[in-house]
């Protein structure tokens, strides 16, 4: 039994796609380097990351791709969703500490004052860059 579990933690993250509800943003996971984050995020109750999206990051840490892209497309995002958010950009940001890539891309519609606050927020704690793309519609990202 323990074999299978060595061999299912030794082994690459498949491409997740999780749909957005009325709470949660759409996901998806790509062991490409793609990781895509979009819709509304507004989580109202304390809770963690869910666990498998930390171990799908925690598998793509083994081995990720020499770059990893982060696209973010939030029309609102909570301040719980915020620190859900965070800790996901964290996790994905060691991709430094192995010599490897990280492009944060975070869109928002023109006079969204809130998103770009974020964006510079997410920058200045990650100590990363963080680039600020205005759209006219987040839909079409």
């Amino acid at each position: 039994m323990k074999a299978s579990i060595f061999l299912f933690e030794e082994m690459l993250p498949g491409k997740v796609h999780i749909f957005q509800t009325d709470i949660n943003p759409e996901l998806i996971l790509d062991p490409e380097g793609i990781i895509k984050i979009k819709g509304r995020y507004l989580v109202l109750n304390p809770t963690d990351v869910p666990v498998q999206i930390l171990r799908w990051i925690d598998a793509y840490l083994s081995n990720p791709a020499e770059s990893t892209e982060v696209i973010i497309a939030l029309e609102y995002l909570s301040s719980i969703g915020t620190k859900n958010l965070m800790s996901i950009l964290k996790d994905l940001s060691k991709v430094i500490q192995q010599n490897k890539k990280i492009v944060i891309r975070w869109y928002y519609e023109e006079d969204d004052d809130d998103m770009i606050d974020r964006a510079e927020y997410t920058s200045s704690v990650l100590n990363v860059p963080v680039e600020s793309i205005m759209t006219n519609s987040l839909r079409d990202v």
